[in-house]
């Protein structure tokens, strides 16, 4: 269970006393704070005794600023995280429609709204709750930010808070939320009371949109800010690619030496602006690419290094079906000092291995039959962190001797285990700051450096680390989550450009959320489907909208599987395979799951191993081999 109760981090309740009167659905207060009536009617009687009085000075009438506060036209107004939020018909406060939010892994079910208001003005927030631990707040007041919340509503409590904004405040964002691990809960009647804001215009169109300099699978955009402007909508081709909340964008997963067209245009709570000028930039043709690899591939782990119960594979006996061969593995002297070693299973283990010679012999055969072999680093017992930049500088000299000395095509990134997580604080996927990240991050890329445009890199990481980044990233904003949760993103988004193959091991593995927001298990098409899905469209790290992980390119995906029940759970059969395959390359054979796209392009599958495969049989080969991609 990656939340725990965190009572300690829970705030006391406010001091403000909370009004627990009831008021209808659409009541609107006529009394000013401060006696404004009294003011006005004393007007009255001086003018009509002939005297003059002072005329206060305008101020805008008192109203009720939320929209759709009761949720009768849906969430109509209102933005919930992570797909949390849906309306229902009871139970309800006022009316017949009222929010049932639900909280989901590290995701609050936080849902809000932007509201207009005026500067240096007095507002009451207020809203009918139901459930544990729920809270009502506003935000960017431009004065302290407020908030209060109930540890336990059985039926409907009102929460009320008042704030004042700042000098310059035009617009403040009203919210409710729950907590961790905590069950759905319900809000209706949302009021924000006080002296409404000039009208939202639309923002102009934005001008000066430029591309920066390309690499072969992205192009980095950028413009001057628009007034008024909450954030920007980037489209490639007239097709809305992604938003971003800054001036600036870098779009990816493209294809090498290939002409893209971009426009930007600028949003805010009164709608969208037109759209840009185009600008136009062509990727290069250089950067990760899949170098000589068919169009579509099966990768395999070979046991290089030990036996276990599939018995030892010599390299010159691996079927022909195999196009990328991973060595297994490559390990650490220590976990910490990024020394790694690679040595053949030693004759008192594995009888029938072959000579070093023979070995690199056999490598050179494979090579010119057009197969890669590449070493991996790391598997279930070879843990590696890179925590220091003296282990960072150790990795590259030493991964470096095994490639030369074998004269490997490439490297393979299994870390598994603890190798990988975040420093409490490292909360940014894009921008990486624990040190075990980025000095990976620093050491592949020099890898990539010298040997060139055909070095063949591959990951290899379990779904803990990558498509639970849905849901928790890291040890979260108050601590308290396990480090390792979506660990590999940063590697993989930063190594992107460079990266030849992902291909995440669909087993092994706890149900993980998709992009449905339900939960998927291991052993089906369905769970392959749902994790490949993820990787081919994108997703909000920790349900956070401004900070979405970008799509890979489908031919930098492919599956994980086990080769046979006895090499790891999950063992998926051939017709559930090509079920998954049929669903993510033609859409077809789906399931109840509805993917985000069809990619014909996904580059193939991966399994453990080509022993276990050998053992089964040949049957996860075979059923590769006959499988229609057309």
């Amino acid at each position: 269970m990656l939340w725990r109760a965190r009572s300690t981090s829970i705030p006391p309740p406010p001091e403000a006393v909370v009004d627990r009167t009831t008021r209808s659905r659409g009541t609107r207060r006529t009394r000013r704070a401060g006696g404004r009536p009294l003011v006005l009617a004393l007007a009255g009687v001086l003018a009509a005794g002939g005297l003059v009085a002072l005329t206060p000075v305008a101020q805008a009438a008192d109203s009720e600023l939320a929209r759709n506060g009761g949720f009768e036209s849906g969430l109509d107004g209102w933005s919930c995280t992570a797909g949390s939020g849906a309306v229902v018909s009871s139970p309800v406060h006022g009316g017949t429609k009222a929010l049932l939010a639900t909280p989901a892994g590290s995701d609050q079910a936080k849902c809000s709204q932007t509201v207009t208001v005026k500067p240096n003005s007095a507002y009451t927030l207020s809203g009918w709750v139901r459930g544990s631990y729920v809270y009502l707040g506003a935000s960017g007041t431009g004065t302290t930010d407020v908030s209060t919340w109930t540890q336990s509503a059985p039926d409907w409590q009102k929460l009320s808070t008042t704030f004042t904004t700042g000098a310059s405040t035009t617009s403040v964002t009203l919210y409710t939320h729950g907590w961790y691990g905590t069950g759905a809960y319900h809000a209706d009647d949302v009021s924000l009371f006080g002296p409404g804001g000039d009208p939202v215009q639309i923002p102009a169109v934005p001008t000066g949109l430029a591309a920066g300099s390309p690499t072969s699978t992205s192009v980095p955009l950028s413009w001057p800010a628009v007034s008024g402007a909450t954030s920007y909508k980037v489209y490639r081709g007239g097709v809305l690619a992604g938003t971003a909340t800054g001036t600036s964008y870098t779009a990816t997963g493209l294809a090498p030496s290939t002409s893209y067209s971009f426009q930007v245009s600028a949003v805010n709570s009164a709608g969208e602006s037109a759209k840009s000028g185009a600008v136009s930039a062509t990727t290069t043709s250089g950067g990760g690419g899949n170098p000589g690899l068919p169009a579509h591939a099966l990768v395999g782990y070979l046991h290089a290094s030990f036996a276990n119960g599939s018995g030892y594979t010599r390299m010159a006996d691996v079927p022909d079906s195999w196009d990328v061969i991973n060595l297994a593995f490559g390990e650490p002297t220590s976990v910490t000092s990024g020394d790694i070693r690679f040595s053949l299973c030693p004759a008192t283990e594995c009888p029938n291995v072959e000579s070093v010679a023979d070995f690199k012999a056999a490598i050179k055969a494979k090579q010119a039959a057009g197969k890669k072999v590449l070493i991996s680093i790391g598997g279930q017992n070879g843990q590696v962190q890179l925590s220091s930049t003296a282990a960072r500088d150790a990795f590259v000299t030493s991964v470096s001797k095994i490639i030369d000395e074998y004269g490997l095509d490439g490297l393979d990134i299994d870390f598994e285990g603890h190798s990988l997580s975040l420093n409490t604080g490292d909360t940014d996927f894009r921008s990486p700051t624990s040190p075990v990240i980025v000095n990976l991050i620093s050491a592949i890329k020099t890898l990539k450096a010298k040997y060139g445009a055909n070095f063949v890199l591959t990951m290899a990481p379990e779904t803990f680390f990558v498509q639970l980044g849905y849901q928790f990233y890291g040890s979260g904003q108050w601590g308290g989550q396990d480090p390792r949760a979506g660990a590999y993103l940063p590697v993989i988004h930063a190594l992107r450009d460079d990266l030849t193959l992902l291909h995440v091991q669909d087993y092994n593995s706890g149900p993980i959320m998709g992009l449905d927001n339900q939960y998927h298990s291991m052993g089906g098409a369905d769970f392959h489907i749902a994790m490949t899905d993820m990787l081919l469209t994108g997703f909000p790290v920790a349900g956070n909208t401004d900070r979405v992980f970008p799509a890979l390119r489908p031919d930098q995906v492919a599956i994980g599987l086990p080769a046979s029940p006895n090499a790891g759970n999950g063992h998926t059969t051939p017709a559930e395979v090509n079920k998954a395959l049929d669903c993510l390359t033609r859409k077809v054979n789906c399931g109840p799951y509805q993917t985000h796209g069809t990619w014909p392009a996904l580059r193939g599958l991966m399994t453990w191993s080509i022993n276990w495969d050998r053992f089964n049989g040949g049957e996860f080969s075979r059923n590769f081999d006959a499988y229609n991609w057309s």
